[in-house]
């Protein structure tokens, strides 16, 4: 069999440990051939491939980003893009596909499996905001990255007894805040999930300048205030039509020095969360994904997306990871809300 594989969206660390855990499984233990397709969807979309072999894995594990490039492409808003894809495959003789990506690359994945298309997917975003799997690689090295920016920034907030707002990454879910405010002793958490209210928010902050420690708050890039409390400025939307954000973090300190009449920064750690070298966690569970993939491949069983559930590597079907996202539950919120203030 020749099998394609691609990485889209967003870069994440542990994209490489997949791409290596299926070439070296397929190779040594089915004989398979494999090509690369670059730039996400792009690829198959334009016939533009790499050659993937045991050379062209080696020692990728631990580094960050994908050797074969992304993008945020989307064939099915392309006219006769599925069909273009369907015939750039059959004419480098893939029998199948590997797509590794988030919501919406394993969504245009069972888009051309619902199109007669061999497709398994595997689940990747720092978010961890694909459903029917427990955790998504990239996400314990983006908290990690976090965590760490945050620690450092409570002794400068301490020293000049100002307010710092750290913005993370999470459009549609809090993960990132949520566990990287928790594990930082952050005093506010702010996610999409939950619209939040300036007053309370100004209140916590209030509270901790009482003490002698200085107050950081955590707020997701999608985190939005409740209804006529605060103007956000929206930005260009990409080709899945996403709204390009950013913007929360300067708002609110904004917003907080006005109020509090206390110094106040923010701090964006943008891409540096999804940069670089994956973590121990990251690497094992991304080699996992990759070897249970290409069993999936070697099953013929396609359509469907291979997912941590438990301890466990398990198949469900595209559907079940790209219907709905997973966001962050009430019960997990109020778990924080104990630390705020």
């Amino acid at each position: 069999m020749r099998i394609g594989v691609l990485t889209g969206g967003g870069d994440c660390p542990g994209l490489n440990a997949v791409i290596r855990a299926v070439v070296r499984k397929g190779i040594k233990d089915y004989g398979y051939e494999f090509v690369g397709f670059r730039d996400g969807w792009r690829g198959p979309l334009e016939g533009d491939t790499m050659p993937l072999d045991r050379a062209a894995v080696r020692g990728i594990l631990p580094r960050g980003g994908t050797i074969l490039g992304s993008s945020r492409t989307n064939p099915i808003k392309i006219e006769g893009g599925v069909e273009r894809i369907k015939d750039n495959l059959a004419g480098a003789n893939i029998d199948a596909l590997v797509a590794i990506g988030g919501e919406d690359t394993l969504g245009v994945a069972r888009q051309l499996t619902d199109a007669g298309l061999p497709v398994v997917g595997v689940p990747k975003t720092i978010d961890n905001d694909l459903s029917a799997t427990d955790y998504t690689f990239g996400f314990d090295t983006a908290v990690n990255i976090a965590t760490e920016a945050i620690d450092r920034l409570h002794t400068t907030a301490e020293s000049h007894h100002r307010a710092l707002i750290v913005e993370v990454m999470g459009r549609h879910a809090g993960w990132i805040a949520l566990h990287s405010g928790m594990a930082a002793g952050a005093n506010v958490i702010l996610i999409p999930e939950r619209p939040f209210d300036i007053n309370e928010v100004v209140a916590h902050v209030e509270s901790r300048f009482e003490t002698r420690y200085a107050p950081i708050i955590v707020v997701a890039e999608g985190a939005h205030p409740k209804e006529g409390q605060m103007e956000l400025q929206t930005g260009e939307k990409d080709a899945f039509g996403h709204v390009r954000l950013g913007g929360i973090g300067q708002r609110l300190a904004e917003e907080v020095e006005s109020r509090t009449g206390k110094e106040a920064r923010s701090v964006v750690l943008g891409h540096v969360q999804r940069g670089g070298t994956p973590s121990a966690f990251d690497r094992v569970l991304a080699t996992r994904l990759g070897v249970s993939a290409i069993e999936a491949v070697h099953d013929k069983d396609y359509g469907k997306m291979v997912a941590l559930q438990g301890t466990e590597v398990r198949r469900v079907d595209l559907s079940a990871a790209t219907d709905e996202l997973k966001t962050v539950p009430a019960e997990r919120y109020q778990e924080a809300e104990v630390f705020f203030g």
